[in-house]
């Protein structure tokens, strides 16, 4: 039986409030433009995201996450962007950010 291993997909935690109420505040036009952009996320591998352009992945070194992660930040609207980190094959998705610079 020949098996193959297969890159696993991200997996999605938008449980956190605050990105919640940050989520359902935006307006309805940006709204779509997140929930498109998870979308995308959701069938993306890890190898991808790290390496898509349109996301601008990038780390923060000034923050760190509530166990002491890597904290990033990436593009998730042309007006906004999301902060989160990686833990295991879950993207865990804390804020977000319309003023790109209150995410660093």
């Amino acid at each position: 039986m020949n098996l193959h291993v297969f890159p696993r997909k991200v997996l999605l935690d938008l449980n956190n409030p605050v990105f919640q109420e940050q989520l359902f505040n935006l307006p309805k036009a940006e709204q779509r433009s997140v929930l498109n952009t998870l979308k995308k996320l959701s069938k993306m591998t890890w190898q991808q995201v790290y390496t898509d352009h349109g996301l601008k992945w990038e780390a923060i070194l000034s923050r760190e996450g509530p166990k002491g992660e890597t904290l990033y930040s990436f593009r998730i609207s042309k007006k906004v962007r999301a902060v989160g980190y990686r833990e295991g094959d879950y993207l865990r998705l804390l804020t977000l950010h319309p003023d790109h610079d209150s995410a660093y």
